[in-house]
């Protein structure tokens, strides 16, 4: 199921045709806070502000060569695998749709609308968007493109082959888990290269589905995925997803919504990056383990920097951001 190291080698050929790689710094006064060796993956740095365009280019161009025959696309998404589809989709010629919850993002959404996606509202999570775009794509003849799928791993194993090579010698990676495909492809590029690094998963506390399916070995839904970190706000994991971050992560952690504010604005403090709910999330998961991870060296995937305006002034200011809204 994991791709190997020629196939993360060809995605990534594949990827920098389209975008550079993206920076790993290490930064000192995030090395203070936690007393590890703090090196970030700025997945905060591609076009679309997200490390979803890697999955969205690779998957577009299998599908391009493989059914040049499909018109148009359609996703479920909550703002920015919506972007690596509007772009990738865009870049072939392809036309796409994606379907977003009411209440999300709106600069999210304008993005995907200014990228040329068409843009539509209904349910009121991801999991009731995904459940609709299944019906829409029928209906319409467009082609679905799935939230977790080996292709998508491939292409996000990119970052993390970039990462290895940089900093080969990590002793833990910290990853947030929406639906897996992050995790997954920096399991899939530790692997492939041999390496040794702990991978610790990272999900909220009101979105803990796959922290639930590590503790209990198989995968377990919610009932809800209440949290402002949007990237992370699933409630019905994917069943190869948990397969694959089970067998090989050292433990999933749950973090809380003020533990992911307090993150974002250490990353402000420390760093003057912008980052959203889920990027910061890995942060948080670290200095809540700052006890045992002293003197190590660490790489944290900082995923994202999109998060409205409204909402990060409001975590600027000390406060949480709104449920599902904005990051």
């Amino acid at each position: 199921m994991l791709p190997d190291l020629a196939a993360i080698e060809a995605a990534a050929a594949i990827v920098h045709a389209a975008m550079p790689p993206t920076p790993a710094h290490r930064w000192p006064l995030l090395s203070a806070r936690t007393g590890a060796e703090v090196w970030v993956k700025h997945e905060n740095h591609t076009p679309i502000g997200a490390f979803k365009i890697r999955g969205g280019l690779v998957f577009i161009d299998r599908l391009r060569r493989e059914r040049p025959d499909a018109a148009g696309v359609i996703a479920a998404t909550r703002g920015n695998f919506g972007q690596s589809i509007a772009v990738a989709a865009g870049l072939a010629g392809l036309d796409a749709v994606v379907v977003v919850p009411r209440g999300n993002s709106r600069e999210k959404n304008a993005a995907m609308e200014a990228q040329g996606a068409e843009l539509v509202v209904h349910g009121g999570d991801f999991q009731e968007s995904l459940e609709y775009v299944q019906t829409l794509a029928e209906a319409r003849g467009l082609h679905m493109v799935p939230s977790f799928d080996p292709t998508l791993v491939q292409g996000t194993a990119t970052y993390a082959l970039e990462l290895f090579r940089g900093v080969p010698d990590l002793d833990a990676v910290y990853v947030p888990i929406g639906l897996g495909s992050g995790i997954c492809g920096v399991i899939a590029a530790r692997d492939a290269l041999g390496l040794g690094a702990e991978i610790v998963g990272v999900c909220a506390e009101r979105a803990a589905a796959y922290a639930l399916s590590f503790e209990a070995g198989r995968p377990v839904a919610t009932n809800s995925a209440d949290t402002m970190a949007d990237g992370m706000a699933c409630r019905v994991p994917d069943a190869d997803a948990v397969a694959i971050v089970n067998a090989g992560a050292a433990r999933v952690l749950a973090v809380s919504e003020d533990e992911i504010a307090a993150a974002m604005r250490a990353y402000y403090t420390d760093t003057h990056n912008i980052a959203e709910g889920a990027g910061a999330a890995p942060l948080a998961a670290l200095t809540r383990e700052r006890e045992t991870m002293q003197g190590r060296k660490v790489a944290l995937i900082l995923t994202g920097g999109n998060i409205d305006r409204e909402v990060y002034l409001r975590v600027l200011g000390g406060e949480t951001g709104l449920p599902g809204r904005g990051d």
